[in-house]
């Protein structure tokens, strides 16, 4: 079970579409630096960096499949393993529309202490900010997105200055093209474990059977 580019532009009526990877070059910038408020480049990740199951997740914010994820599953996860001190989670931004960028940006301009929650927000309560009935326009977006901002403790200045950072939206845009060049990711949530790759959501019993801990 996942959602690839394709379905999810057909789904919400091409809106926003992103560069192809030959549009957007990059490396796996993704990977260094320290997760702070300072560094909106560094990696953001949950659990300690000596842990001895280190997992990344390829995730979209616009994704109905990562949402089930991470409001469904990522929760035991994080209680069994993640909190245990057993897995490390690195979040990998792979925005499957320009929605999903803008969501991305806004995370990553927040602390880094504010980061998972903000996430997690926003997939607990998709259906209401990136699929509400109604007319879809960015500045429409713009609003709800910052509702889940605010509450993150993000004024509005600093919202329009991240969602206006072309640096932090071309570094976002590299993560995702590199990430389909080294890692064949096509399709969201996408997990990679020591060269071991899955797609799709994952209920608890089906995630701890891919770390090998059953």
């Amino acid at each position: 079970m996942h959602l690839n580019r394709r379905s999810l532009l057909a789904l919400m009526g091409g809106f926003a579409a992103l560069p192809t990877m030959a549009e957007a070059a990059g490396t796996d910038a993704g990977t260094a630096g320290k997760a702070d408020a300072s560094n909106p480049y560094g990696p953001r990740y949950l659990g300690k960096a000596s842990a001895p199951i280190q997992v990344m997740e390829f995730y979209s914010l616009t994704c109905p499949h990562c949402a089930f994820f991470e409001t469904n599953t990522l929760p035991e996860v994080k209680k069994k393993f993640i909190d245990t001190g057993k897995l490390r989670l690195t979040f990998r931004d792979f925005p499957l529309d320009g929605i999903a960028l803008m969501a991305a940006q806004v995370a990553r301009s927040l602390p880094a202490s504010e980061y998972y929650p903000f996430v997690a927000a926003l997939f607990a309560s998709q259906d209401k900010w990136a699929f509400a009935p109604g007319e879809h326009t960015k500045a429409q977006y713009e609003k709800a997105i910052f509702r889940y901002a605010a509450l993150a403790g993000m004024d509005k200045a600093s919202f329009d200055a991240a969602i206006a950072n072309d640096k932090l939206k071309q570094f976002i845009l590299d993560e995702r093209s590199h990430a389909e060049k080294k890692y064949k990711i096509d399709a969201t949530p996408t997990f990679i474990m020591n060269g071991k790759k899955h797609e799709g959501a994952m209920t608890f019993k089906e995630f701890a059977a891919y770390i090998g801990q059953v």
